[in-house]
């Protein structure tokens, strides 16, 4: 009971001691002093405090639910300028909320004394990024480089399902940071916390409040000195390992009525979302297609064929209005009338129509890259949905998403690869799928190219573009001008000159993707007295290592498994002869993680290089990092290894 007590009087005395510091008004000339954040020099700014608070409120007999929310940054550098500016998005919906910023004030130091300048309305703004949603901005004034920013914003809201998500950690470092929820009794969260930074937690015992007539819990969570989140090539969403709070409602029991049960697993999301009118009802219609499937399928076609061509048909037919979700809005039958709609409606609407065709089809739930790792079972943890189907009725599924109309069998666009999705069955049952793709995509570039006694080579590529780098080059460049296409190889390898340049295969999705254009380069050989200095792989070189750090805090991310495969012949200029010439290299690493393979050989006056490139996993856990980064290393003092030819 003593060490209750003296934890119970510890606590309260840091929480009073950290709410003393962060009062708004309360900068002082240390802070303003600072000319770097000492933990970290090279920040452009930091959070000194951020505290924040959600509680709940009864107006009019609703709940509501309330945080507030106090900033105290410093701005070290005009690179850190941005940090300054505060933003806050709230889903409004059809119900009344609120959200205000209020005591804004920059504080400079002028002369030895502290100079206070006060947000101004012409500083706040109000946006609409989204349907339901408002978001508001603030701007604040006279910041430089020194300048202590604090600012204080109130959000009010009925709808108490999420709360807002809470981040310990951010791009720049934060010095302390608190956050406080209280939580009425009646109401059950499911909390989750994700990331590494240290969380000092504290769950108090329930107190009456008479304002609501309800005991709450108190729930305190603090840390210090949190490091930035840090910039690394190759990741797939910084914000899935970044250090946050979630909280999901699982259940709400007032007295005197039956209680209510929301997400508490998988199942039971997986349910609730079935069940929801604008996704499981969606599934059931079928006589606005019927006669466009029934003129689709023909007598003699395989089950992949009329798989297929239900799947090519509603590519065909409809188009992406952009809009992600897992509900529909307008629902299938306007969509399938109009020709647009958002992801649901137009994946949805390819599901039932396998399924009409005799196929075991399913919705599968995607969270995208953008929107991150569904970790927790949360009816917010999806975005997106596309349509798996069985043809063969061997419980393999080839998985489909008719939103693109460059998309194949199991090529769906880079915004579903990220991990795991859900399918939902019929009977509201669910499983895991594997979105990663496992088979390598290939490019493969030939190049037959002759240099001259200057050093300039010109010659004839052709570039072949397989799965999934074919269907991101159709994504991105497919509907470009013979100009556009050349303008950005033009762009991409520096001094290049094309001409007769042709695409060939761009809607045959059927095949590979084909540039194939004659070149003229003068910048990729140096001429030195009687040698010619060159890089065998011409422009394609690469010369920087994008793994730097000495550590790696996440996951390598390749998006899809790679292999680019370069045949190259050059023809040496007349009177030169190769007195230098790159050994042959092959290079593996553990777990079959990726290969690099080198072959040059001189062929009377003729090189022949073939190099191959290959990564064999989408996602490679960064207790690899030092492996892959010394394979980089490696390959590339290899590839810039230059050859040297002299006058015979």
């Amino acid at each position: 009971m003593f060490k209750k007590l003296l934890l119970l009087i510890a606590l309260i005395f840091s929480f009073s001691v950290f709410s003393q510091d962060n009062q708004l008004g309360k900068v002082t000339i240390e802070e303003l002093s600072e000319k770097v954040y000492a933990k970290d020099t090279s920040a452009v700014a930091a959070y000194l405090y951020k505290n924040g608070k959600t509680y709940f409120e009864i107006n009019n007999r609703y709940w509501i639910m309330i945080t507030e929310v106090y900033t105290r940054v410093k701005i070290y550098k005009k690179e850190g300028y941005g940090y300054a500016n505060g933003e806050i998005t709230m889903y409004t919906g059809d119900k009344k909320g609120s959200m205000t910023f209020v005591d804004g004030n920059t504080y400079n130091l002028v002369g030895g004394t502290i100079e206070k300048t006060s947000l101004k309305e012409e500083g706040q703004f109000k946006e609409h990024p989204e349907e339901d949603f408002t978001t508001k901005k603030i701007t604040m004034p006279n910041v430089k480089e020194g300048s202590v920013v604090e600012y204080k914003y109130i959000i009010r809201t009925p709808y108490f399902t999420n709360f807002e998500d809470w981040y310990f950690q951010y791009d720049i470092p934060v010095k302390n940071i608190m956050y406080t929820v209280k939580i009425p009794t009646f109401f059950t969260y499911n909390i989750y916390t994700k990331g590494t930074v240290e969380i000092e937690t504290f769950h108090l015992q329930p107190e009456l409040n008479k304002k609501i007539d309800a005991y709450e819990t108190t729930h305190i969570y603090k840390a210090k000195d949190v490091s930035a989140s840090k910039e690394e090539e190759y990741v797939n969403n910084k914000e899935n390992y970044i250090s946050m709070l979630k909280h999901e409602l699982a259940s709400v029991h007032v007295p005197n009525t039956e209680a209510v049960y929301y997400a508490t697993d998988w199942p039971t999301v997986a349910g609730s979302i079935y069940d929801n009118d604008n996704f499981g009802k969606e599934l059931k219609f079928s006589s606005y297609f019927e006669k466009d499937i029934d003129a689709l399928i023909k007598p003699g076609m395989t089950s992949r064929e009329k798989a297929l061509a239900v799947f090519e048909f509603v590519k065909g037919r409809m188009n992406w209005n952009k809009k992600y979700g897992y509900l529909c809005r307008q629902g299938v039958k306007k969509a399938y009338e109009s020709r647009t709609g958002n992801v649901a409606e137009i994946n949805l609407m390819l599901t039932a129509m396998l399924r009409y065709a005799g196929f075991y089809a399913n919705p599968v739930l995607v969270s995208t890259r953008a929107n991150g790792v569904a970790m927790y079972p949360t009816r917010t943890a999806y975005n997106y949905v596309i349509t798996a189907v069985d043809t063969e009725n061997n419980g393999e599924v080839m998985l489909l998403d008719a939103t693109s109309k460059y998309t194949q069998p199991n090529i769906m666009p880079v915004r579903v690869l990220n991990w795991q999705g859900r399918m939902i069955l019929k009977n509201g049952k669910n499983a895991e799928i594997n979105l990663m793709p496992n088979a390598n995509s290939k490019e493969i570039v030939q190049i037959s190219a002759q240099m001259d006694k200057g050093g300039k080579v010109s010659g004839k590529i052709r570039n072949m573009y397989y799965d999934y780098y074919a269907y991101s080059f159709r994504e991105n460049n497919s509907d470009n001008s013979i100009d556009t296409n050349i303008q950005r190889l033009e762009k991409k390898y520096e001094g290049l000159e094309i001409n007769d340049y042709n695409l060939l295969n761009e809607k045959d999705l059927t095949k590979a993707v084909c540039e194939e254009y004659n070149f003229l380069h003068d910048g990729v050989a140096d001429v030195i007295g009687d040698r010619i200095f060159f890089n065998p792989m011409l422009f394609f070189t690469n010369t920087v290592n994008p793994f730097k750090q000495e550590k790696r805090e996440y996951p390598i991310d390749f998006i899809f498994p790679r292999k680019d495969n370069y045949l190259i012949t050059i023809k040496l200029p007349d009177g030169y002869v190769v007195e230098t010439l790159p050994a042959s290299m092959s290079l593996g690493m553990e777990q079959n993680i990726g290969s690099f393979k080198y072959s040059i050989v001189n062929n009377t006056g003729q090189l022949q290089l073939n190099i191959s490139y290959e990564i064999n996993h989408a996602t490679i856990s960064q207790d690899y990092y030092i492996i892959i980064k010394d394979f980089f290393k490696k390959m590339i003092e290899k590839q810039t290894e230059k050859i040297v030819l002299k006058k015979a």
